[in-house]
């Protein structure tokens, strides 16, 4: 048997506890609801309706937030951003950009590997209407610090949408006055590294177009300059 290094335990230690989560009442018992209630088009398949990790390479340079698991995406298929339209739209442009070895993600044996490349949600759980309190947040934020922690080579981090911000700014612990929320955005911090902006690829975003897969593209093109620029951090 391969014996594990230490980070490799570490994350699988983080992986365990947040999927054994339930700080969160009202969390708990939306997720278990929907994965038990399902819809229609996934009525034969299994929920996974427990909290959904982060994953990806662990050396990632690439940092990627988002809000949550979805419904009947994350919440179904146990990795975040896989199965549902946000993640059509991220998965793709991550592979145009080099970070994904295929465009499309439909459940967690699917194939699908992230290079230089770490995902991951402030919150957990599926909330209801996709919006968590700010007490949900904050009780998830020790797992994002936990992931800062063990993400050693990260350089870049990409916060999609303002929720995804507005966390990643307490996250960072960044002295006010703060910066406020744009598109494709950088903010320089400390030790040569970047944080980076991007409205969320949620339906109701690419439906208006206020995101286009153009101007994701310019965001991880961004990205892949600022990993060039940036000095590996210690």
């Amino acid at each position: 048997m391969t014996r594990r290094s230490e980070p490799q335990v570490a994350w699988a230690t983080l992986e365990a506890e947040i999927i054994a989560c339930r700080h969160c009442p009202r969390l708990v018992h939306w997720r278990e609801a929907v994965a038990f209630e399902k819809v229609a088009r996934f009525r034969e398949q299994s929920y996974w309706g427990k909290p959904v990790a982060g994953f990806g390479d662990p050396q990632a340079r690439l940092w990627v937030i988002g809000l949550a698991p979805a419904a009947h995406g994350g919440n179904r298929t146990g990795r975040v951003f896989t199965g549902d339209p946000s993640g059509d739209w991220l998965f793709r442009a991550l592979h145009r950009a080099g970070f994904a070895n295929q465009p499309i993600s439909t459940h967690r044996q699917d194939g699908l590997q992230l290079t230089d490349c770490y995902i991951s949600a402030v919150v957990r759980c599926v909330p209801p209407a996709n919006r968590p309190t700010a007490t949900e947040a904050k009780t998830c934020l020790p797992y994002l610090r936990q992931e800062l922690s063990l993400l050693s080579r990260v350089q870049v981090i990409l916060a999609l949408g303002h929720f995804a911000f507005r966390y990643t700014l307490l996250l960072l612990n960044l002295p006010k006055p703060r910066p406020h929320f744009g598109h494709n955005q950088v903010i320089s911090l400390a030790q040569g590294q970047y944080l980076l902006t991007s409205y969320h690829p949620s339906q109701r975003n690419t439906a208006t177009k206020l995101l286009t897969e153009d101007m994701l593209d310019a965001v991880f093109s961004q990205a892949k300059q600022l990993l060039r620029r940036a000095q590996p951090s210690h």
